[in-house]
């Protein structure tokens, strides 16, 4: 569903583009758009779908909230140096994230905390290393990331041996078409947009909204319960979050 998500998606975007005469993308951009495209909605999205395959979506948005906090992270690989309030954020978020494992849904789920883990650190690298990779012309980087990470995303299907189901329910196909939609047309294309003209951390600050929506959400359409110990998880990894974006002068 991933793949044909983002490979539908990022097609569609791909010929808007070449009809409005964007030029075709250089080897240079490809190999550029390409591995954001890995890390982003392949390594990044793919992993957070297989594992909410076992996870709520609340807990699975929970764990990605901490993409600011490993973009502060990878940062210094590109000279930044990590202040002393980002670091009390990064140690305040990774509390919470312990506290979200000790007793919280993941208790027990060593392998998916790691994954989500994974997923939040892919999305975090490809988006600070986008900052210095050659890249398409506007809105033609998000169609050839999309592209490049959905097609690696329906590899990984046949090869793992997914099949298409036999039946398909209407709420099904109008969640897939939300998610070519307003989650890969216009929301991923934001990002992108973002990603270009603020700071990363900047274009992150989307990780305050996403767990609350996802827990008000997942109660409401999917019946999640969601323990008292989540809810403080909840608190302390945005405390960590909020201490890592609100730094002033944060060249990442």
């Amino acid at each position: 569903m991933a793949g044909l998500r983002f490979t539908i998606a990022g097609a569609i975007l791909y010929l808007v583009m070449r009809y409005l005469g964007i030029p075709n993308p250089t080897k240079p951009q490809w190999l550029g758009a390409g591995a954001v495209g890995i890390l982003l909605p392949a390594m990044g999205n793919g992993t957070v779908c297989y594992v909410q395959q076992t996870v709520s979506s609340s807990v699975a948005a929970l764990s990605i909230a901490t993409a600011p906090i490993w973009m502060a992270i990878f940062s210094s690989i590109w000279g930044h140096k990590i202040t002393r309030q980002e670091w009390l954020g990064i140690a305040i978020g990774f509390v919470g994230i312990v506290m979200l494992n000790l007793s919280g849904s993941l208790h027990g789920e060593l392998i998916s905390a790691m994954l989500l883990i994974f997923a939040a650190a892919s999305w975090s690298f490809g988006s600070v290393w986008s900052k210095h990779l050659s890249m398409p012309q506007g809105l033609m980087a998000s169609a050839a990331q999309m592209l490049v990470g959905g097609l690696v995303l329906l590899l990984v299907s046949i090869w793992h041996g997914e099949t298409w189901p036999q039946n398909i329910s209407a709420k099904s196909w109008g969640a897939m078409l939300f998610l070519i939609a307003l989650g890969s047309l216009v929301a991923y294309s934001a990002y992108q947009y973002l990603l270009k003209t603020v700071r990363p951390l900047v274009a992150s600050s989307n990780t305050f909204v996403n767990p609350l929506v996802a827990f008000v959400v997942g109660i409401w359409l999917a019946d999640e319960q969601v323990t008292l110990n989540e809810y403080m998880a909840l608190t302390v990894i945005l405390i960590g979050v909020f201490l890592v974006l609100s730094v002033k002068n944060n060249e990442i």
